[in-house]
């Protein structure tokens, strides 16, 4: 027999367990509802001395008092830094860590780094004042602690109307996880429409992260759920489900071994001859053979990549793929390592692109007044400011499998960073978009965005599309349709900038 321990997230109690409660027990299982000290119909009982440690001792009562011999700790959002805490304390009884829709934190992170809302997390680092408390989002501002897809209209009102202040101290205090806690089974529910999968998890590892090497262990297992950020109110049956599979051990495990040639490192699908290539600062420019100044094609690379990624971008095959094969054409391809590392990154990584392009519009060897932008993937955010207001010299800008929109979970909600609507202000520059059709949902539903947006505002947009092609399909894709899909787009790009 097992006992599920349910901790809620952020301004929550045990009522939003509930649906999923009733379930386990109903399959025989012990379930408990963990309602922590001054949230939910305890909140008379917070004081400004309730803190994360506060919350582990809440869960290490529930431990204490279950009666199966294996505990299965469930945290949401929050709720994974008390579950983790309270692991760490009785190792022995707990049988697995399950992480609902929540990144794992490491040692000594506060909570308040994982708020999604970076504008709130920003704001809560400097400091609230002498207030002690954080007042819940209004109702209509609940889908920035992460997406509420699926949550009928009356649950997101209770969410709403049952919302409690939390504790400062609970958000600021640094967990300490101890190595028996690290060592536990655990699971990890990913939910799409919030922006996570199986399938962005493994992309993201195969970039080298140190930090997700962990999640390859035997131990690990994730499951998906077609959902926004709360499972336990939009569909409650599944995640009961996926929470016994998990108790049982079941689930989907990443193959260290998957990542031992990773996809981005693989040959770019056209065989390109060298060309000369010159290195200014995180700038690549490959040369044409070409008297007089050329135009040139700016290539922006995806990401987050790690700070520690070797070798960088500019050096993988797609981007020299990219560079030499525009330098073929006549142009000056350009790749520029910018210091995309984290998603709090953007508006840095933006100012690298920007310094870059002053750069190349400066050597003599290109024509300034015909200057292409090509962005890839996550680099597809980047594209906002060119779209919002273009220079007279940006003849094209081109997208390839780029995320248009930021995703659900990513704490982006108020930047600049939004292609769908920066669109509205294009104008009549010329824009290549190369769509995949084997695209991940979470990044598909933003092209869609951008491409009903372009719609309807009337923008110069091209679409190439690809049926049977993947997210990063230059080193994975080898077929004819992908090869003339590169040839297609920078026809395209290179014609926009010669007419």
């Amino acid at each position: 027999m097992t006992a599920f321990v349910l901790v809620p997230g952020a301004h929550t109690g045990g009522w939003i367990w509930e649906d999923v409660a009733a379930r386990l027990r109903e399959s025989g299982a012990e379930a408990h509802a963990v309602t922590l000290t001054g949230m939910g119909d305890l909140r008379h009982l917070a004081g400004p001395g309730t803190d994360l440690e506060s919350h582990i001792q809440d869960l290490l009562r529930v431990i204490d008092r279950a009666d199966a011999p294996e505990v299965v700790l469930v945290g949401h959002g929050y709720g994974v830094h008390p579950a983790l805490g309270a692991a760490g304390r009785r190792p022995e009884r707990v049988a697995r860590i399950v992480l609902v829709d929540t990144v794992p934190p490491q040692d000594g992170d506060p909570a308040l780094r994982q708020i999604p809302d970076q504008a709130l997390r920003e704001r809560l680092e400097h400091g609230t004042g002498d207030d002690w408390r954080i007042p819940p989002p209004p109702a209509a501002e609940w889908q920035r602690q992460g997406s509420v897809a699926g949550v009928p209209a009356d649950a997101l009102a209770r969410l709403a109307d049952l919302a409690a202040p939390q504790p400062l101290g609970t958000l600021t205090q640094p967990l300490r996880l101890s190595a028996a806690a690290g060592e536990l089974p655990t699971t990890g529910v990913l939910c799409g429409g919030n922006g996570s999968s199986i399938a962005l998890l493994e992309t993201l590892m195969g970039l080298g992260d140190p930090r997700l090497t962990a999640l390859a262990e035997p131990r690990v297992t994730f499951f998906e759920l077609a959902t926004g950020h709360w499972p336990m109110l939009s569909l409650p049956d599944e995640l009961a489900e996926v929470l016994l599979k998990a108790a049982a051990g079941e689930g989907h495990r990443l193959s260290p071994a998957t990542y031992e040639e990773p996809a981005h490192l693989r040959p770019f699908l056209l065989d390109v001859p060298e060309r000369p290539r010159e290195r200014v600062g995180r700038v690549d420019l490959h040369l044409p053979d070409a008297d007089g100044p050329r135009p040139a094609v700016v290539f922006v690379h995806g990401g987050p990549v790690p700070e520690q990624a070797r070798p960088t971008p500019r050096d993988w095959p797609t981007y020299v793929g990219y560079g030499r094969y525009v330098a073929q054409q006549g142009a000056v391809g350009v790749t520029v390592d910018h210091r995309l590392h984290d998603l709090t990154d953007y508006d840095r990584a933006a100012q690298d692109v920007a310094d870059a392009v002053e750069l190349v519009r400066a050597d003599p060897r290109v024509d300034g007044d015909r200057v292409a932008l090509w962005f890839l993937s996550g680099g597809g955010l980047l594209s906002a400011d060119w779209l919002a207001a273009p220079p007279p010299w940006l003849r094209c800008l081109a997208a390839t499998y780029p995320i248009l929109a930021p995703l659900p979970n990513w704490g982006l909600a108020d930047s600049r960073f939004r292609p769908a609507a920066a669109v509205r202000g294009a104008g009549r520059l010329p824009i290549v978009l190369t769509r995949v059709g084997l695209e991940m949902p979470e990044i598909a539903a933003t092209v869609e965005e951008f491409v009903t947006a372009a719609e309807d505002c009337g923008a110069a947009l091209e679409v190439i599309d690809v049926p049977l092609a993947h997210h990063g399909f230059e080193t994975i894709d080898r077929t004819e349709q992908t090869r003339e899909a590169v040839r297609h787009a920078v026809r395209s790009v290179l014609g926009h900038l010669r007419s």
